[in-house]
C-alpha cells in the first residue's frame, strides 16, 4: 500500500529516453520535479537521465516493455520502491510505419496498436484513480497533427493518433472540475528520430512541412498542460494543417495525403511485388487511355 503523504509526486514519462518525451522530462525537471523515465533501451535511458542530472534535475530510470502483461503494475511497484507516486503521466511512447497496409508486416502494424493505443490506454486508466483521489495531477498524451486526417500509406499510425486525440479529449471533458487534467498534444513534424525510423522522412509530405525542435514542442505542451488545456498544437504550421484538415472534404485529403506519402519505389498494395507505378497505377492509366479512344 502506498503511503501517499510520505511519497513524493513525480512526473512519469513513458517513452522518456528520446525525442519529445525526453524534452518534456527536462522541462519538468527544470521546475524541480522528480522525473521517472520509462523506455525499453537502458542505454538511452541512462543517457537521458545523465543529461537531466547534469542540468541539476532528479531522474530515475526504468527499462520496461509496455507490451508485457502487468506493465502498469510493475511501474507502480518501481515508484513505490523509490518513495514516489505518479502525479503526472506523460504517454509519449509510440511508433509508426510508412507504406501500404496490405504490404507492411502485420505483426509490426499490430504493434502500433499495442504501443500507441493499448499501452497508452492501460497506463492512463491505471494511474487516473490515484490522481482523482488526490484531486490533482493529470495525463499528457502525445498524438499528432496526423490525428486530424486519414493517412494513406501510414494508415495504422494516423488511425492510432486519431484514437489518442479522441480518447484524451473525451477524458478531459469527463474529468472537468475534478482537479485532474488530461491534455492531448498534437504537434506537426518534430526534429526527432521518428521520421527516420518510420520511413516518413523520405516522403514529400514531411519535406514540405517544417520540423520543430523537440524542446520547443515540449515547452508548449508542458505549459499548455499546466494551464489545463484540452488540446495543444505547437507551431503555426501545425495549427494551419489541423484547421485545414477539418475544413476540406475527406476525399480530397485522401488523394493529397496518399500522393504526398507515396514514393516511386513503393511496392504496389496488390501484392504483386512490383512497384506501384509499374503495376496497378500503370494498368489504371492504360485503361483510362483505352476508354477515351
Amino acid at each position: 500500500m502506498i503511503d501517499e503523504k510520505a511519497s513524493r509526486h513525480a512526473v512519469v514519462v513513458v517513452g522518456g529516453s528520446r525525442g519529445i518525451g525526453k524534452a518534456i522530462a527536462k522541462v519538468a525537471a527544470s521546475e524541480g520535479r522528480p522525473v521517472v523515465l520509462v523506455a525499453r533501451s537502458l542505454e538511452h535511458l541512462a543517457e537521458a537521465a545523465s543529461e537531466i542530472r547534469i542540468e541539476g534535475g532528479e531522474a530515475f530510470i526504468l527499462d520496461l516493455d509496455l507490451c508485457l502483461a502487468g506493465a502498469p503494475a510493475h511501474l507502480e511497484e518501481f515508484l513505490t520502491e523509490k518513495g514516489l507516486l505518479c502525479d503526472v503521466l506523460v504517454n509519449s511512447a509510440g511508433y509508426g510505419l510508412r507504406g501500404a497496409a496490405s504490404v507492411l508486416p502485420i505483426d509490426k502494424q499490430i504493434g502500433i496498436i499495442d504501443v500507441n493505443i493499448r499501452a497508452l490506454s492501460e497506463l492512463t486508466l491505471h494511474f487516473l484513480p490515484g490522481m482523482l483521489r488526490r484531486r490533482q495531477g493529470g495525463v499528457i498524451n502525445l498524438a499528432s497533427v496526423a490525428s486530424f486526417l486519414p493517412g494513406p500509406n501510414m494508415a495504422m499510425y494516423y488511425a492510432s493518433k486519431n484514437f489518442v486525440r479522441s480518447f484524451s479529449e473525451a477524458l478531459n471533458a469527463e474529468l472537468r472540475f475534478t482537479g485532474v487534467t488530461v491534455t492531448c498534444a498534437a504537434p506537426g513534424p518534430v526534429a526527432t528520430e521518428f521520421l527516420d525510423h518510420s520511413g516518413a522522412g523520405k516522403v514529400s509530405l514531411f519535406k514540405i512541412l517544417p520540423r520543430y525542435p523537440a524542446p520547443y514542442v515540449a515547452e508548449h505542451v508542458w505549459h499548455g498542460f499546466k494551464s489545463g488545456r484540452r488540446l495543444v498544437i505547437p507551431g503555426f504550421s501545425a495549427k494551419i494543417a489541423a484547421t485545414t484538415a477539418r475544413m476540406l472534404p475527406t476525399g480530397f485529403l485522401l488523394f493529397v495525403v496518399g500522393r504526398l506519402q507515396r514514393r516511386s519505389s513503393d511496392l504496389c498494395p496488390c501484392g504483386s511485388g512490383l512497384r506501384y507505378k509499374a503495376c496497378c497505377r500503370a494498368t489504371h492509366k492504360a485503361n483510362g487511355r483505352k476508354s477515351r479512344t
